[in-house]
């Protein structure tokens, strides 16, 4: 194919006929997002902006050009319609949310989001009371008590649980960093938790919500007390007291409505769209931070020794691509669920989903060389994608968050692939159908192994789909579109496992 730098060699009537050609294909694509239609749309860009466009427009009407030959191409305004038609507009209200939608969900956080969310809590409610408690009370949702159970908090010498996570909050953590609550405790600080922990009266009980992610902490000292709550959202916090008085309150919602960005706008086709074709100025921090520290993490653990070392387990088996990318991002889960302190760029609430939903799309990047761009648009396709399929379950659910991120995953991957909207649906279709009968049953060790499943899923949804092969409408949950099946696979996750998350947190407490 013609390069933009080859164009300016052809003689006027080859680069108008050439250009007509790509024009019509561009104009009839049934699937904007192919590998190939997009490469003829970038020329065409090319072509229109590069000042040729014009020249050849004005020996058009100089007459320079057979009569008879087609010419759509240099009419007035056509390849600006055609450009702007098969892109998303900046300025619109769905680009701009899809921003948005990246810049709230792609944060940095360190250590597993719940456990940090008690001591975000905790520091919290230490700075309302204004001296180091005495006493502290966690009232705690099931989901919190999940997947605080049995993972390390970083920063506390290996300990566990939801008695270290406010202690360490309490003790040292800062107020003003969200859930970066504990990342600057200092040794000092370190030396002390035991001690704390064995001379401060720790109580914790089942705060029973309509929310899966809601919190209570109780801090005294002497007479005085303090109270804050956290619901729905990691760092929400939509209650405080001091001494029986409220401070602040809000309703139980995640941010204010005017805030909040409208999810129900992300649809895979816009998704793709948006992907394709967006200024990548405007998300080009949050997709490096995520590359670095995702990458950083994964290395840690593939480096030293973390619970049960699945990303090495997984490096002994092979050396594959397939492989690497599945123990890339295991390995960062083995850190990060064994006390790691480095941050993690997290997806949908959870750092396991960023990693999950980020380290196999770059892994497969580097395999097949492709340029920082791409890279960068097949990493929106794979957050975008992750956060869509998981908004519809909420943040917390007995349905494994790492099954809607290796979907997303997969979908990245198919990208890379020269994939466009039908490939990349189909794969995650393809994802869903496989995997989504992996249970939640708190954050842990064996989460990482749950990650290599859900991102060989994504890997082997895609390898289907390349080889002609699907899952059909009113197989199981899967329904005829994207969307359709989306929303099923949703709705098991949200309404369809309550009873089971139930379960779970009955056996997980031993009741």
């Amino acid at each position: 194919m013609v390069n933009d730098h080859q164009f300016r060699k052809l003689s006027l009537e080859e680069r108008v006929e050439f250009f007509e050609k790509i024009f019509d294909e561009v104009r009839t694509a049934a699937d904007i997002q192919e590998e190939d239609i997009q490469n003829k749309r970038k020329l065409l860009e090319e072509y229109y902006t590069s000042g040729q466009w014009l020249e050849d427009y004005e020996s058009d009407e100089k007459g320079l050009l057979p009569a008879d030959l087609r010419r759509g191409v240099l009419a007035q305004d056509a390849v600006y319609d055609l450009l702007e038609e098969t892109a998303m507009d900046r300025c619109s209200i769905k680009y701009q949310t899809y921003v948005k939608i990246l810049e709230r969900e792609l944060v940095c956080a360190m250590g597993c989001t719940e456990p940090i969310a008690l001591a975000y809590c905790a520091a919290k409610a230490r700075a309302v009371l204004g001296t180091l408690p005495e006493r502290i009370q966690v009232a705690a949702s099931g989901n919190i008590i999940k997947n605080v159970k049995s993972v390390v908090v970083p920063n506390t010498g290996g300990r566990c649980g939801i008695e270290t996570a406010a202690a360490i909050g309490a003790l040292g953590g800062d107020e003003n960093a969200g859930l970066q609550v504990i990342a600057g405790v200092t040794d000092e600080v370190r030396e002390k938790l035991g001690a704390y922990l064995a001379q401060t009266e720790i109580k914790v009980s089942a705060l029973e919500s309509d929310c899966l992610l809601d919190m209570i902490i109780t801090v005294s000292s002497g007479n005085e007390n303090a109270k804050v709550r956290i619901a729905n959202e990691h760092t929400n916090i939509v209650r405080i007291e001091k001494d029986g008085k409220v401070l602040f309150e809000k309703d139980l919602q995640t941010e204010d409505a005017d805030d909040l960005p409208d999810y129900d706008l992300l649809t895979v086709k816009d998704i793709c769209t948006f992907a394709c074709t967006c200024n990548l100025d405007d998300v080009r921090g949050v997709l490096d931070r995520q590359i670095e520290l995702n990458t950083a993490i994964s290395r840690e653990g593939l480096r030293h020794s973390y619970g049960a070392n699945i990303g090495k387990v997984l490096l002994k088996t092979g050396s594959g691509v397939r492989t690497r990318a599945k123990a890339a991002a295991a390995a960062g889960s083995d850190a990060r669920m064994n006390g790691c302190d480095m941050p993690v760029v997290i997806c949908s609430g959870s750092g396991n989903q960023g990693m999950t939903t980020s380290l196999p799309v770059i892994e497969y990047a580097k395999e097949l060389g492709v340029d920082k761009e791409k890279l960068y648009r097949a990493l929106l396709i794979s957050n975008l994608v992750t956060i869509h399929a998981k908004s519809g379950i909420g943040r917390l659910s007995a349905y494994c968050g790492a099954v809607s991120a290796g979907a997303g995953a997969g979908a990245g991957i198919a990208f890379l692939y020269g994939g466009g909207v039908k490939d990349i649906s189909h794969t995650i279709v393809n994802a869903l159908a496989i995997s989504s009968g992996i249970v939640c049953d708190g954050a842990k060790s064996s989460c990482a192994a749950k990650i290599a499943m859900a991102v060989e899923s994504g890997i082997f949804g895609f390898e289907m789909y390349q080889n002609g092969q699907e899952f059909y409408d009113g197989q199981g949950l899967v329904l005829k579109g994207v969307e359709r099946s989306i929303a099923n696979f949703s709705r098991l996750g949200r309404v369809g496992m309550r009873q089971t998350d139930r379960e779970i947190i009955l056996m997980m407490t031993n009741q």
